[in-house]
């Protein structure tokens, strides 16, 4: 099992921004000290009342803080996106991360995003479509044809091809059962949100193995997935720890919208019985137990943790990344 850092990218409105990205850096060096082995972070525009710093420009500041460590994107909001630049930028960042970068790809589902950057919603499946396309072909064609319903590439050729042949690994989200299916054809791993319960995990993952073996396509290397994490002081309940900045977050989520990605009666009904069946929060021991039964019922192998949100000070963050380290060993 490999754990790594799902950094926490979003802060709230009025916050200092300059220290918050200090406490970033420093957070990489303390995950890499402690054995993890990537780094993600995530993509939102308009992410009002939350500020929130873009994917791919800190994924460039950080890189040389995590050398050796995967590192990229989770998730680019595709269909908002030129996939030509997508393609490029991706490249780039497995030159600076030595052939180790990552690309996690999912669907978006705010209206106020696509609104704002001027996409339909309803075009978003056709375009993500068709923009994994045209990535997969600038970074395996030597001249690029492209002829498409949304980009056209007449004999192009990419700026630079990534170290890695044939391209980083792209891993998709998407939460229910037809954005599963769409990953297993066209993806290399499927990686569910947090929203999706434990059980949801075994579940779906074993309907992406399937769909994959139908269309006969070889089994995927890795079965990454992103969780809430916290590990305790070992006094109290861990869970009181963070209560308050971890509601917050899906607080915003829930008032952002998108029922179908996000419970909100769930949320704010009982929010401990949300947390419990989703995230990964407890003593030392109790974590490495509840990551060790994901390997064991739903056979994931790659867990991204996030460990930080919105008002949660940066020496609480670093004490549990402190413990994970201890996890790590004792998942060996």
């Amino acid at each position: 099992m490999k754990l790594g850092l799902y950094m926490a990218t979003q802060w709230c409105a009025g916050a200092d921004l300059g220290p918050e990205l200090a406490n970033l850096i420093e957070q990489t060096r303390a995950a890499k000290a402690s054995g993890l082995a990537s780094i993600m972070v995530g993509q939102h525009f308009v992410s009002s009342p939350l500020q929130m710093f873009q994917a791919m420009p800190l994924l460039a500041r950080l890189a040389a803080e995590a050398e050796g460590m995967q590192l990229g994107p989770g998730l680019l909001l595709l269909p908002l996106l030129n996939p030509v630049i997508v393609a490029e930028e991706t490249a780039t960042l497995d030159w600076l991360t030595g052939g180790n970068a990552i690309i996690g790809l999912g669907l978006g589902y705010r209206q106020e995003e696509f609104d704002s950057i001027g996409v339909p919603i309803k075009e978003r499946v056709p375009r993500f479509i068709e923009a994994v396309e045209v990535i997969r072909k600038m970074w395996r064609d030597d001249v690029v044809e492209h002829h498409g319903r949304y980009h056209t590439l007449k004999g192009v050729h990419a700026s630079l091809k990534p170290k890695r042949p044939g391209g980083p690994p792209i891993w998709m989200a998407g939460d229910v059962e037809v954005a599963v299916k769409r990953a297993a054809k066209l993806a290399d791993a499927w990686m569910p949100s947090p929203m999706v319960t434990e059980e949801g995990v075994g579940r779906l993952g074993a309907l992406f193995r399937e769909t994959r073996a139908a269309a006969g396509l070889p089994p995927a290397t890795e079965f990454p997935i992103i969780r809430e994490c916290h590990v305790g002081r070992g006094v109290g309940k861990a869970l009181d720890e963070v209560r308050e900045p971890l509601f917050f977050k899906y607080e915003a989520y829930a008032n952002w919208g998108g029922d179908s990605f996000v419970p909100a009666n769930d949320i704010r009904r009982d929010f401990d019985a949300f947390s419990d069946v989703r995230f990964i929060i407890g003593s030392e021991n109790e974590v490495v137990d509840r990551i060790g039964r994901y390997g064991e019922r739903a056979g994931t192998d790659h867990m991204l943790l996030r460990v930080q949100w919105p008002g949660l000070d940066q020496k609480t963050t670093l004490g549990t990344l402190e413990r994970l380290g201890r996890v790590v060993e004792k998942l060996k």
